[in-house]
């Protein structure tokens, strides 16, 4: 059984004159359980709406989405989702902050705690269980957002843009980082980016999508060694096809225009 089904999902906003917004026109996707989806397109393309229909926190106005074979109508835990932003909680040290649904849910503060210590030391931050959220960096932080997130043990991770405010070497880093983590955890992950080196550098496949209202232009397989390597021949040939489809939609808007 696939991972996630995206069945003719449509996504239409009204705007304040009361005009129907395509945010998302049909689109028709399999994602295999294990694989590594990268989302690849412009800024406002309907990456973070497709994003949202899947974990449940918007429904699509028509069409339907399906993760394991169940039809998606609300958030759930089979599906942890990582924002751009990591929303910790400042009064919380890393250790509560990663425990917190734990807490919600009633589990007892040492199991609650032993629990998030795990993936506290996956991601690497064991020796700053007690900080708090300002005193930690970006990428320190977004560690967090990922620990909290596994903690679910979700079949799906969805995670939008999480490192485009971290500088260039952080950014590199926490790739690194994530694609170990996620040849530990066996999940499948759905990772929207605009930046094409991102992409080819995390995924198994790459989604690019076309300027709105959003559609998959292409998918594409990347099976290149791990690390990648973004000098190398087959990198650059990918990048330069990923590159040919982005120019040629944005051509063909401006001949629309």
């Amino acid at each position: 059984m696939s991972a996630i089904e995206l069945l003719d999902a449509r996504k239409v906003y009204r705007d304040r004159e009361g005009a129907d917004l395509v945010a998302l026109e049909r689109t028709r996707m399999t994602i295999e359980t294990g694989e590594f989806l990268c989302l690849l397109g412009p800024s406002g393309c309907g990456k973070s709406t497709l994003l949202n229909l899947i974990a449940g926190f918007e429904a699509p106005t028509s069409g339907e989405i399906r993760v394991a074979g169940q039809r998606v109508e609300r958030p759930g835990a089979d599906r942890g989702v990582v924002f751009q932003q990591p929303t910790l909680m400042p009064w919380l040290t890393v250790l509560d902050n990663v425990a917190f649904h734990l807490k919600l849910k009633g589990v007892a503060k040492a199991e609650r705690r032993e629990r998030a210590q795990h993936y506290v030391d996956l991601v690497g931050l064991r020796g700053f269980e007690r900080h708090y959220p300002a005193e930690l960096s970006g990428g320190m932080s977004q560690r967090v957002g990922i620990a909290r997130a596994l903690l679910m043990n979700p079949a799906v991770i969805l995670m939008d843009e999480p490192f485009a405010a971290l500088d260039a070497q952080t950014k590199s880093e926490m790739q690194e980082e994530l694609v170990a983590i996620w040849e530990r955890v066996k999940a499948t992950v759905i990772f929207v980016t605009h930046a094409v080196d991102e992409a080819l550098v995390l995924g198994t496949r790459i989604a690019v999508m076309s300027r709105r209202p959003g559609r998959i232009r292409e998918i594409l397989p990347f099976d290149a060694s791990r690390p990648r390597d973004v000098t190398a021949p087959d990198f650059n040939d990918m990048k330069r096809h990923v590159l040919g489809l982005i120019r040629e939609g944005s051509a063909r808007l401006k001949q629309a225009a």
